[in-house]
């Protein structure tokens, strides 16, 4: 008798991770690129755009990665404040709250017969009964206790790291115009791998996903540049 091949499953489950690493590195990559180049169309010394473009990641990096740690926090607050409710609705309105696990399940395809001792089945576990409503009523996963630190570590670290592409030449280089010619470069190849592996993680096409990031950190950068170039 031939041997079962076990299955594996194999899903993806570090989306917001990777969604966090995409924010803080897009926006990396984009904007100390757009200041660069402005400033490298109104003056010559490299010394001024790398301190300005370290002071801004510095300032970005902060910036991304506490507004990332809010909006993680106001995802626990809202999922603690729904959950209460559920609750208090559990306890105080059961009738009602069984025939909203009902209507989840006639969702389904799923006859009265086949509903019922489900329903009662969760009527007698309430946190089990809460949990039900909290993701298939609402649509609410319960977020780790330390999403929000991990959320403003990744996005200000991937600021960082996306930002000092395409400042590295001006580190390197002294003349800020062949040093502008250098970032371009890097910076276009860093903004089409990413916008690549980005697209791998999602349901984007890579090939798409490159040249839509690439086009995005192009305009910004030659805006600033056109911009920096007409006042001076």
């Amino acid at each position: 008798m031939p041997r079962r091949r076990r299955h594996t499953e194999r899903h993806f489950t570090a989306s917001d991770t990777v969604r966090d690493i995409v924010i803080g590195m897009s926006d990396g990559l984009t904007v100390p690129f757009a200041l660069a180049a402005g400033l490298s169309g109104a003056v010559d010394k490299t010394s001024i755009i790398v301190t300005a473009g370290l002071a801004e990641i510095a300032a970005g990096s902060i910036a991304m990665g506490l507004g990332g740690y809010l909006a993680a926090k106001s995802d626990a607050e809202h999922y603690a404040s729904e959950q209460r409710r559920e609750l208090k609705e559990v306890a105080e309105i059961p009738e009602e709250e069984m025939e909203e696990v009902a209507q989840v399940f006639r969702g389904y395809g799923l006859s009265g017969e086949q509903i019922a001792p489900v329903v009662h089945a969760l009527s007698e576990r309430p946190q089990a009964w809460v949990d039900f409503m909290m993701r298939f009523e609402l649509g609410l996963e319960e977020p780790k206790p330390e999403r929000a630190r991990i959320s403003a570590a990744t996005i200000a670290g991937a600021y960082i790291a996306g930002g000092l592409i395409p400042l590295a030449p001006y580190i390197l280089i002294s003349k800020a115009s062949l040093a502008l010619l250098y970032s371009v470069a890097v910076t276009l190849a860093a903004l089409l791998l990413f916008g690549w592996i980005k697209g791998k993680f999602t349901t984007a096409k890579p090939l798409r996903s490159a040249l839509q990031t690439a086009l995005v950190g192009s305009l910004a950068a030659g805006a600033a540049f056109l911009i920096a170039r007409l006042i001076s």
